[in-house]
């Protein structure tokens, strides 16, 4: 993988680059659709691809390596051929979902012992094999086994929690170098920065993180119960160490207005499942403000989703009608906010990477901030 920077902002730390992988080109800053089963719910690839233009989309381990298994994917040639997206891919470790599974895991130095939220069997992820599991599923870019530590926890939890995934993370990287690609193109290792809200376990995992000299660098543990602020505080904290010749990935952030002001602190990939699960429950987020379609407020309003929209969707279909459909719980009304509220996104960075490039990023965002957090 390849990291070029090709502009950053006055006034800012945000950045454009290009990432290059095997698989294609990555312009950045981006927003990658979360695919978490190798889908990314309600929308075809074609969808992806055309419509959205999605350059990456998410795959996550753990849920892969439960269904279909490690076994059917490798049959298969890895997840690329599998599900039939030919550009680049990103696979989360499954540490996240090892902490959502708080009631039914236990974390020692071997690794991550957990029931399946199936069929309640037990599992055993370890640093090794959680390398070995993204190798079969032939992601271009795999991310360490981690613990995520909650945003509300103590400073001594916190200092366990980062000692572990210390420990974890060198034994990660040992098996990713000591071990070859099965499908002919490369992959990647990313590490990842925990800390929780403290900052001096932040710079001490992100020099630990930096020490490493891998192709990229992954920012975790955020957007997960701290205030936001403090969310900011982190990535300015760790940004101020991490390699600037090297991408940062923002794991799992967020709104419109999370993802302004990550790019602004120097955050180059984001993903979240926002987009697509907060639509599939009617809200729809344009470059205005905020829109509840099940709000009576639409109910004759036959204008488009969005006249100056990105996707087809935005120009087909009014408000009144996705409203309709909401309220008699058609399952088009899910795919068609999924793909706006994701045209959107993609959107939002290509804007953002437009205005790094022409020099004015900070007087834009501060109007997109402005518009983008009002409620319809």
């Amino acid at each position: 993988m390849d990291f070029k920077i090709e502009a950053i902002a006055p006034h800012s730390e945000a950045r454009a680059g290009i990432i290059t992988t095997d698989h294609g080109v990555i312009p950045t800053p981006i927003f990658m659709p979360v695919g978490t089963l190798g889908s990314v719910k309600g929308v075809h690839q074609r969808e992806l691809q055309d419509d959205i233009n999605a350059k990456i989309i998410l795959g996550n381990t753990y849920h892969l390596y439960l269904r279909p298994g490690l076994d059917v994917l490798k049959k298969a040639g890895g997840l690329h051929k599998f599900n039939g997206w030919n550009r680049p891919i990103l696979t989360d470790s499954g540490g996240f979902q090892v902490f959502s599974l708080a009631s039914c895991r236990k974390l020692t130095d071997m690794g991550a012992t957990f029931q399946s939220h199936i069929d309640g069997s037990r599992h055993l992820f370890t640093p090794e094999n959680v390398v070995d599991a993204q190798r079969i599923i032939g992601s271009d870019i795999m991310m360490a086994l981690d613990e995520c530590a909650p945003g509300t926890s103590d400073y001594g939890y916190a200092r366990q929690s980062l000692d572990l995934t210390k420990r974890w993370l060198e034994r990660g990287w040992s098996r990713f170098k000591e071990s070859e690609p099965l499908y002919g193109y490369s992959q990647t290792f990313f590490p990842i920065v925990q800390g929780c809200v403290y900052p001096d376990l932040r710079r001490e995992a992100a020099e630990h993180v930096s020490s490493l000299g891998a192709d990229g660098n992954a920012i975790g543990g955020l957007a997960v119960g701290e205030p936001a602020e403090k969310m900011y505080e982190m990535i300015e904290v760790v940004n101020a160490i991490l390699p600037k010749d090297k991408p940062r990935y923002l794991m799992g952030v967020g709104t419109p207005l999370n993802i302004l002001e990550a790019i602004d602190r120097g955050v180059d990939m984001m993903d979240c499942v926002m987009p697509t699960r907060n639509g599939r429950n009617g809200m729809l987020f344009t470059p205005n403000g905020i829109m509840n379609m099940r709000n009576r407020k639409w109910a004759e309003d036959f204008s488009p989703l969005d006249e100056e929209g990105s996707v087809w969707v935005d120009k087909v279909y009014s408000k009144a009608y996705l409203r309709h459909l909401f309220i008699s719980q058609e399952l088009l009304a899910m795919q068609i906010a999924s793909i706006h509220n994701l045209g959107f996104y993609l959107w939002l960075v290509r804007e953002a990477r437009q205005h790094i490039l022409s020099g004015d990023f900070s007087v834009w965002k501060n109007d997109m901030i402005e518009r983008v957090s009002r409620r319809l």
